[in-house]
């Protein structure tokens, strides 16, 4: 099992029911950030007009996805509506190496997965103030019909039930306090003594520091 431990760059999974506005403070934390990369799926469905192999996705066949998957390249992976979608493993573990901190957008599923190998991954969790501002703002996005936004609803209650299995929990009441708290999970994370001890070797060695 790979341990997060051994790399200087942290591992972040944010996790929201739809309409909590995750996808909002995930952008603006990386537009203030640009250290922090987001990391891309691979998938097995065919590209949209306008998609580009490596920047929305690493598209691929469903041979060679079930082949890495049996080889244990993925951090986690599911299928969805008969196509596959994963997150390389390899791709993050290289990353995070250099330093670089890895975002993964992902679901509560996912983020379990990931836990098995990355036990250090940071999980934050991205709640509504309540269930009724949840409701008006999946209205306010004018993008789903009436069914569509009941069965978000009725989704979101069973997502948020896991809330307790990830570290932080970030109430997007107010964005700008939600980004700062978001902003301040992922800086002191980068002050933990392994992740300085990774990205500083010599200075540590120079201090005669041994990690453990």
């Amino acid at each position: 099992m790979s341990s997060s431990n051994a790399f200087a760059g942290s591992l972040f999974m944010v996790v929201a029911p739809s309409g909590a506005g995750k996808s909002t403070l995930v952008n603006a934390l990386l537009a203030q950030e640009p250290t922090i990369k987001l990391s891309i799926s691979t998938t097995t469905r065919a590209p949209r007009p306008g998609e580009t192999h490596g920047k929305e996705y690493y598209f691929t066949n469903a041979e060679d996805f079930v082949a890495r998957a049996d080889a244990g390249e993925f951090l986690e992976w599911a299928e969805v509506h008969g196509n596959y979608y994963g997150t390389s493993r390899i791709m993050v573990e290289q990353q995070m190496k250099t330093g670089t901190d890895i975002l993964l957008e992902i679901d509560w599923q996912g983020a379990r997965q990931v836990k098995k190998q990355f036990p250090q991954a940071a999980g934050i969790f991205i709640l509504p103030p309540s269930i009724e501002a949840l409701e008006q703002r999946l209205k306010k996005r004018a993008t789903d019909e009436a069914h569509v936004i009941t069965r978000r609803m009725l989704a979101a209650g069973g997502e948020i039930a896991h809330a307790p299995e990830f570290e932080y929990a970030i109430i997007n009441e107010e964005f700008a306090v939600a980004l700062s708290e978001l902003t301040a999970i992922v800086r002191a994370a980068r002050c933990r003594f392994a992740q300085q001890a990774a990205r500083n070797i010599s200075l540590f060695a120079q201090l005669g520091i041994h990690a453990e």
